[in-house]
């Protein structure tokens, strides 16, 4: 069913492109406020875009985009923007989302792919990007407490808990501000990594910041939406170390710590996600990303095992938020 600003895209396409007419056929958006849609352009199908505004980055978005063509990274073709309205025109990259053709005997060669674009990514110049500083981290960190454990599940800590979750989250805000900093795509995982023409191309990568230099590689090698084995993630994690060493003169950085700074960055980053995936079920009514959660969860307990300073998390997940999760009645995905 169309709405007003359907309508209004459409109407843009029309005037923009000389069109008799224009059907727009909804594609399934992302986690944030954009819309998409398909169209026929001359025999093509072609990407519309609805980003309002007031809720997306899309200066940050256009930026970006040239700034990756820029650095040989395959992007969209940015084929009309309207500044004002939040319409943008977009070329289609199709369907083959790296997510969907992933299994054990080629996600390494994929993956080896994908990773050899982070050098690329790492070294853009970072003109008014926003720096992922202590007070970013906090706020994300803040979502977990905030629309998991109040919002999703009713739990509330106590004021000893809150203190002792807060101390696992110094923690894991100082792994991130000690690393080296680089431009991150943000959300650089196998949904957001499409196949085209046997080339990986990269798409929503419109809330780059200047931050941690694991942040990407931590995002695709311990996916949210798919868990590898540990003897294939670290094979690839070495590759990783062994491009961004060259890229950055890193080479005096040891194993070791390139190890705590990966496994802290993906429990930072899995805090942040399952608090996100339950916002955007209360907030923006989307279901869907409910069923990542317990995935999420499981690399939250695996990897607080393993450090003594984030025991009150480990105990609080596994004790706590899994047992309480799963008496919630599931939610089937829209």
């Amino acid at each position: 069913m169309e709405d007003l600003r359907q309508r209004q895209l459409t109407q843009w396409l029309i005037n923009i492109f000389a069109l008799n007419e224009c059907e727009l056929s909804s594609m399934n958006g992302d986690a944030g406020f954009r819309r998409y849609f398909r169209f026929i352009k001359d025999n093509q199908s072609v990407i519309a875009v609805d980003s309002p505004v007031d809720k997306c980055n899309n200066p940050a978005f256009l930026y970006m985009q040239q700034q990756l063509k820029h650095v040989a990274v395959k992007v969209p073709e940015v084929l009309a923007y309207d500044e004002l309205q939040g319409f943008m025109c977009l070329s289609d990259l199709g369907n083959n989302e790296l997510s969907t053709v992933l299994t054990s005997d080629n996600m390494t060669d994929y993956y080896q792919q994908a990773i050899s674009l982070l050098p690329k990514i790492a070294s853009i110049t970072p003109q008014n990007l926003p720096v992922y500083d202590d007070a970013f981290i906090q706020r994300e960190l803040d979502i977990f407490v905030d629309w998991l454990l109040h919002e999703h599940l009713s739990i509330t800590l106590s004021s000893e808990g809150s203190k002792q979750l807060q101390s696992c989250f110094d923690f894991l805000i100082s792994n991130a501000l000690e690393q080296p900093k680089v431009v991150m795509h943000r959300d650089f995982h196998s949904r957001n990594l499409m196949l085209v023409d046997n080339e990986l191309a990269t798409i929503d990568f419109q809330d780059a910041v200047i931050g941690p230099i694991t942040y990407d590689v931590v995002s695709l090698l311990r996916d949210c939406y798919v868990k590898w084995p540990r003897e294939q993630v670290t094979p690839l994690l070495h590759y990783f170390i062994d491009l961004m060493s060259t890229q950055f003169s890193l080479s005096h950085i040891s194993e070791q710590q390139w190890q705590k700074w990966f496994d802290l960055m993906g429990l930072q980053r899995h805090i942040k996600a399952c608090g996100i995936f339950a916002r955007l079920f209360h907030r923006d009514g989307k279901t869907g990303y409910l069923n990542d959660i317990p995935l999420t969860l499981s690399y939250i307990v695996d990897i607080s095992a393993e450090y003594p300073q984030c025991r009150f998390l480990h105990q609080l997940v596994q004790e706590t938020v899994i047992p309480t999760l799963s008496k919630k009645i599931p939610v089937e995905p829209t």
